[in-house]
């Protein structure tokens, strides 16, 4: 049993190692233009250029969009080792969220009370913002525009790759039966009188023009098949503008309402000093010296009756606070709090109540509850 098995073994290598001798010859000769090789139909050939293209222009935007969404190549690279080991990515901050704390530090060390310490704080928050919607915006990309592509890539191309390969296989088994027939009917003996090599010639062609139209076949088919990818991926392709149309529309609206919020303080800063500068000689200077003044009458006092009705909400703390002077009070993070607007308060600052405890807080700092 052993040496039948033995046998089988040795006749299956020394087959092998003659078919693979001969593919090697025939790819050979038909290099060196000394042997004859089967064409594909003109069809099967344009499949064939479609899928190489699908795959070289696949792989740049593959390419290209992630160098979009992390210019840097460093980190790309750590990415895809991680990739490569089955490990989470770091969870990175990005360069909006980097400016956006620093700049929220930069306020507090001023001070949210003065202008340009409200002002820097107020950019801050936006930059996260900014920030915050970039993660999405990158997230999404990558759930329905890069991970698309790549699993084509590793998939579908693949099998398609191998396949072509197979094929590639079958047409040099199928040119060199060929050519084994041909030098049996060319040879110098009869047919009657070397039947055997020239039948073991046709049957060897039949086996080979089979496998090879059967790889052909299966291979047609997944070339066909990239019709199905290319409106997979037009899909993908919607997917990847809307989530850069959601993201640019964002970050417009941010910077709208925070430029609004900016020409506030700079307006308020034009009227203080238009105001300062325009007192007495500004008036008196469009009046001619011959005309003199008539006394102005007494201004006319409205007396108002405070309202003792007072709205109060509920607010969570964004972000700790330290209290500048006793008139403010030392906010921490997540902590509830009940504010409320009083009379004569600058509109960017709430008194606030925490207890016995009380004083103002910036809004800033502030998410109010409805």
């Amino acid at each position: 049993m052993d040496a039948n098995t033995g046998l089988f073994k040795m006749k299956k290598f020394v087959s092998d190692a003659s078919t693979v001798f001969n593919r090697a010859v025939q790819f050979t000769e038909e290099k060196l233009g000394s042997a004859e090789k089967t064409e594909l139909d003109a069809h099967f050939e344009n499949l064939l250029q479609r899928a190489d293209k699908t795959k070289a222009w696949t792989e740049k935007i593959l390419k290209q969009t992630e160098s979009v969404l992390q210019p840097n190549p460093n980190i790309r690279m750590e990415d895809f080792v991680y990739e490569k080991l089955d490990k989470k990515k770091r969870d990175r901050v990005n360069h909006h969220e980097v400016l956006g704390h620093v700049l929220v530090d930069g306020g507090n060390d001023f001070g949210p009370g003065t202008t340009y310490g409200n002002a820097l704080v107020k950019c801050g928050q936006a930059q996260l913002r900014i920030g915050n919607a970039e993660r999405e915006f990158i997230q999404t990309t990558s759930n329905n525009f890069l991970q698309p592509l790549h699993n084509f890539l590793e998939g579908d191309m693949k099998t398609i790759q191998k396949e072509k390969k197979i094929l590639e296989t079958k047409r040099l088994d199928l040119d060199a039966s060929k050519n084994r027939l041909r030098k049996a009917k060319s040879t110098s003996q009869p047919q009657e009188e070397n039947p055997v090599r020239f039948h073991l010639a046709e049957a060897d062609l039949r086996v080979a023009q089979a496998e090879f139209d059967r790889q052909a076949e299966i291979t047609k088919l997944l070339l066909e098949g990239v019709s199905s990818a290319h409106a997979h991926h037009l899909r993908c392709l919607n997917d990847f503008i809307e989530a850069q149309l959601t993201y640019y529309a964002q970050c417009q609206n941010y910077i709208s309402e925070l430029q609004q919020q900016l020409g506030s303080y700079s307006h308020t800063s034009g009227v203080g000093n238009n105001s300062s500068n325009s007192s007495g000689a500004g008036i008196s200077s469009g009046i001619p010296s011959s005309v003199p003044l008539q006394p102005s009458a007494p201004p006319q006092i409205n007396v108002i009756a405070a309202t003792p009705n007072i709205e109060k909400k509920q607010a969570r703390v964004l972000y700790d606070y330290d209290a500048a002077d006793s008139s403010e009070l030392t906010l921490l993070a997540d902590e509830l709090i009940t504010v409320y607007k009083t009379p004569g308060l600058d509109p960017d600052w709430l008194m606030a109540e925490r207890g016995p405890q009380k004083g103002k807080v910036p809004t800033t700092y502030l998410e109010v509850l409805e």
